[in-house]
């Protein structure tokens, strides 16, 4: 498989220059995907440099770099900590996310993961967890429902959708992506559907694959795992995550602010490098899936 099939890495020199790559360093690489960024970090290693990767999707397995520097780990980043252990390493140079939905999970019409195809719900990056699109769609309360429309997906109308949704499947499961999309039709105005119905199918995926969770763990590990002047370099996609990383990078921590000592002053671990970075327009003319990605780099201290 080849990777411009798989996925068109996005911001890719900006988010490897933003790593600050040494040659002998170790660098991870949390989202591997089609391995667009993973190769371009290979380049610019030497012979004694190391990158581990991360990824929990199978068919991502099918891209693996044949280099001995190289080691891919099939699990969820948000067990980062652990598994490099498992390698011997305790420390690393840099570590590089992007956050972003690879474009193969989005063409396979039957992942679930786009509006633009019928299939069943699924959208699981991990095809071995429990947890599917269909059984948040047909087995949470109204409430829980409510809750993943309005945190994940900043719908207004989440409390009317999971009343409509709870009341249809209570005659049949709903188990397609036109089924869904029939169910919520009176909220899917003509000159809107696409947008809303991305949201609606991005509150679900990030449940579905607790995105937030995974987010927030991976976060927490990072200043332990980071060498002093180490990078992380983080590619978010959508405003939960984007701020997430912002306050964490801000404020060592996601909500309210940190302690501060008499004269007002606060420590946190790591020190934002730059501003936010986001693609060109040329980028965005290339690759249209661009044009909400967000760069925020950041070094321990």
């Amino acid at each position: 498989m080849m990777e411009m099939e798989y996925h068109n890495p996005v911001l890719l020199k900006e988010t490897v220059d933003g790593l600050n790559i040494v040659e002998d360093g170790v660098y991870v690489d949390v989202t591997f995907g089609g391995g667009g960024h993973s190769k371009e970090i290979l380049k610019r290693l030497g012979d004694k440099g190391k990158l581990f990767a991360f990824d929990q999707d199978p068919d991502a397995l099918e891209n693996k770099i044949d280099d001995e520097r190289f080691t891919l780990i099939h699990e969820n980043f948000r067990y980062i900590k652990r598994f490099l252990r498992f390698y011997g390493v305790k420390e690393v140079d840099g570590i590089l996310a992007d956050f972003g939905v690879s474009s193969h999970q989005f063409d396979v019409a039957e992942r679930g993961f786009s509006t633009r195809f019928e299939a069943d719900l699924d959208m699981r990056m991990n095809q071995e967890s429990e947890l599917s699109a269909y059984h948040v769609v047909n087995d949470y309360d109204e409430e829980q429902l409510k809750q993943v429309l309005f945190q994940y997906g900043e719908l207004r109308s989440a409390p009317a959708m999971a009343s409509v949704i709870v009341a249809n499947r209570e005659l049949e499961p709903i188990k397609t992506s036109n089924q869904l999309k029939q169910v919520l039709k009176k909220f899917l105005p003509p000159k809107h559907e696409n947008k809303v119905l991305a949201q609606i199918y991005q509150a679900i995926r990030i449940e579905v694959n607790q995105e937030i969770e995974a987010l927030k763990e991976l976060l927490l590990q990072t200043p332990g795992l980071l060498k002093e002047k180490g990078r992380l370099s983080v590619i978010s996609y959508h405003s939960l995550e984007d701020r997430l990383v912002k306050r964490f990078i801000r404020n060592g921590m996601f909500e309210g602010e940190p302690e501060r000592d008499v004269f007002g002053n606060f420590e946190v671990p790591l020190k934002k490098v730059g501003g936010l970075i986001i693609p060109s327009k040329e980028e965005i003319k290339i690759n249209n899936r661009a044009r909400s990605a967000k760069l925020r780099i950041a070094e321990k201290l």
